[in-house]
């Protein structure tokens, strides 16, 4: 099954990219600089930041207010983060070096599945997933540290 891996917009968080770091923890939000790879995984990219690399870090809302499973967590963007686009049916290698967990939503954002693997073996688990006429995308996140990482959908 051809899926569509997302990731989130950059514009959505520029206007934190200019503020000094007063006004950045005043949003709830801190500047880090990279000090290892892997380790800041940008959500704009899909990339790790490399180490000297300025990012920053804030509450994400990923699952919208209102629904049953609505729910936020922490986010790294990295500063220079530019937007890309994955192609179709492509997992983008940094989902497979990590574990991963996929939870699959229907039409009320109500989750109907969830399953945990690794990102070496993901493509199975999407097919799985969205082969359930009742999914309508899934959220993927880091299973260990648990913050959400992107969106699939149907492609």
């Amino acid at each position: 099954m051809d899926f569509q891996v997302s990731t989130l917009p950059r514009d959505r968080f520029a206007h934190l990219f200019g503020l000094g770091d007063e006004a950045l923890a005043a949003s709830g939000a801190r500047r880090y600089v990279a000090d290892r790879k892997p380790g800041f995984p940008c959500r704009v990219t899909l990339q790790d930041a490399e180490p000297g690399e300025r990012v920053i870090l804030i509450p994400f809302q990923h699952q919208r207010e209102g629904s049953l499973y609505q729910a936020s967590g922490p986010i790294f963007v990295r500063e220079a983060a530019v937007d890309v686009a994955v192609p179709a049916s492509t997992i983008p290698e940094l989902l497979r070096s990590r574990l991963l967990s996929l939870r699959a939503y229907d039409g009320d954002d109500v989750m109907i599945d969830a399953d945990v693997v690794d990102g070496q073996d993901v493509e199975g688990t999407i097919a799985r997933l969205l082969a359930d006429g009742r999914a309508r995308y899934l959220h993927v996140h880091f299973a260990r540290p648990g913050c959400f990482a992107c969106r699939v959908d149907r492609a």
